[in-house]
């Protein structure tokens, strides 16, 4: 892994821009942005994907595999943290003398000075991102985004608009979200994870309020979240906007229902709205909320903010369905945090009805799953009726001896509730073996766990019936 050098200069004109991980859902929607500005783009990634098919019809040069051949004649390299220092590209570009900056200095670049809402969080601000940004056309405003995840009704996860409103997804996890001028800063919550950047809880939180006294316009913050009660009690600024269910929040969350579409009543300055989601979970509900209070802090009234977030419909990669054999429903989440994966599968409890929930787990990272393993198998222990757990997609780091998905398995209270097995083939196998017409089965993480979405559909339509002994097993 890179560590971004953020004192390291923006060059002025960019000119031809070389992106090393350009498949990334963050990387990839930045070259987009520089292709609608008219750069000329080339940029790698370790495997073909459909962000790179995309990018290479937009007019971008897109090479699978790194070689610092790749580099051509580019003027800038622009990298992802998730590279290492021996990348060869990255190498040739130091020896060069080329400038080579983070992905959140290239954002900065184009952001330019605009007016900016930088919605930051452990959870939930790629969903928050996404119900703002389709709001605000809703209302007949042309921000330009970018976001960590394909806004389904948009189908891209960037553009550049005419207004001079940008919103984005603020990367926290290595401390990156403090480069941006924020003008409205919107945090979802501020549940401690990316241990191995800040070494501490209170570092984490720390940042966090950082972040937030940096904002020059307002800060919008959870009023439920533990964290976030801990970050506003640093908070010096002169507006700060609460949204939650707490009984003094400034946008009240009450009653909400989740026996079919999400609905529930927000509450501002003594005004109701009743409210109505397209997504499901409870989660949601709060999500909204946070939108709405940005909305509401851009001059927008209450009654027509609630109605542009109503139109979301959601982002790819979060509870999103991807076929149906033999009657189970197989989804993909994003999830990758205990706090998200319990988010996730209450959702897809509030809509599965008599079924039973699948899980296909991959953690992600070597030092989340060694911090977090205990609370991994409690969720999916209590949320999920089986689980089947793979190994540990490790994205920038070295393996940890003893890390693995067996070890997240075997602190499930109940080994009856959960199956380790590394093989994605016999993983998919044996989830087509256990599930039965009504179930659902959700693959979560945000490695490559997607990809195992194709087997688990052959391998269903392949056996004609559950296995007699196993169902009843998770139950």
């Amino acid at each position: 892994m890179i560590r971004p050098d953020l004192s390291l200069p923006i060059p002025e004109h960019i000119g031809a821009a070389h992106f090393i991980g350009i498949g990334g859902s963050g990387m990839s929607g930045l070259a987009r942005m520089f292709l609608e500005r008219g750069i000329r783009v080339s940029g790698s990634d370790r495997a073909d994907s459909q962000a790179l098919q995309d990018l290479a019809a937009l007019g971008a040069t897109v090479h699978v595999g790194h070689d610092a051949a790749n580099l051509g004649d580019a003027d800038t390299v622009i990298h992802t943290g998730a590279i290492w220092p021996e990348n060869p590209e990255f190498v040739l570009a130091k020896e060069r003398g080329m400038p080579v900056i983070h992905r959140s200095q290239a954002l900065y670049w184009l952001i330019g000075g605009r007016r900016l809402v930088s919605v930051a969080g452990a959870h939930g601000k790629t969903t928050s991102t996404g119900m703002i940004v389709t709001a605000l056309r809703e209302l007949d405003e042309n921000p330009t985004f970018v976001n960590g995840g394909v806004i389904a009704q948009l189908g891209v996860s960037s553009a550049t608009g005419a207004d001079d409103l940008f919103v984005i997804e603020a990367d926290e996890s290595d401390g990156t979200f403090l480069l941006y001028d924020t003008s409205i800063a919107l945090i979802t919550n501020v549940d401690p994870d990316h241990l191995d950047h800040y070494g501490s809880d209170d570092a984490f939180i720390d940042a966090f309020a950082t972040f937030a006294n940096r904002a020059r316009e307002a800060v919008v913050i959870s009023s439920d979240d533990p964290g976030a009660r801990t970050v506003t009690e640093r908070l010096v600024h002169e507006r700060i906007v609460t949204f939650g269910q707490a009984l003094d929040a400034d946008v009240r969350v009450s009653g909400i229902r989740t026996d079919g579409p999400v609905s529930f009543t927000l509450t501002h300055e003594g005004v109701d709205a009743p409210m109505r989601l397209a997504v499901p979970g409870a989660h949601n509900a709060i999500n909204a909320a946070g939108a709405v209070a940005v909305l509401l802090t851009l001059g927008h009234g209450l009654a027509d903010a609630v109605r542009a977030v109503e139109g979301f419909e959601g982002t790819v990669r979060r509870f999103e369905l991807h076929g149906v054999q033999r009657g189970v429903s197989v989804f993909d989440d994003y999830a990758h945090h205990p706090t998200e994966v319990a988010a996730a599968l209450e959702a897809a409890r509030t809509v599965i009805g008599d079924g039973r929930i699948i899980a296909i787990q991959q953690p992600h990272t070597y030092s989340r799953t060694q911090q977090m393993y205990r609370e991994f198998a409690e969720v999916l222990e209590t949320h999920a009726d089986h689980t089947v757990m793979l190994d540990v997609y490790g994205a920038r780091e070295d393996p940890v001896p003893g890390v693995t998905g067996e070890l997240v398995s075997n602190a499930f209270a109940d080994p009856a509730h959960v199956h380790f097995v590394a093989d994605w083939q016999q993983a998919a196998d044996y989830t087509a073996s256990v599930a039965r017409e009504g179930d659902y089965v959700i693959t979560l993480g945000c490695g490559n766990v997607y990809q195992i979405i194709p087997q688990v559909l052959e391998a269903l339509a392949s056996t004609p019936t559950a296995r007699a002994a196993a169902p009843d097993a998770a139950e």
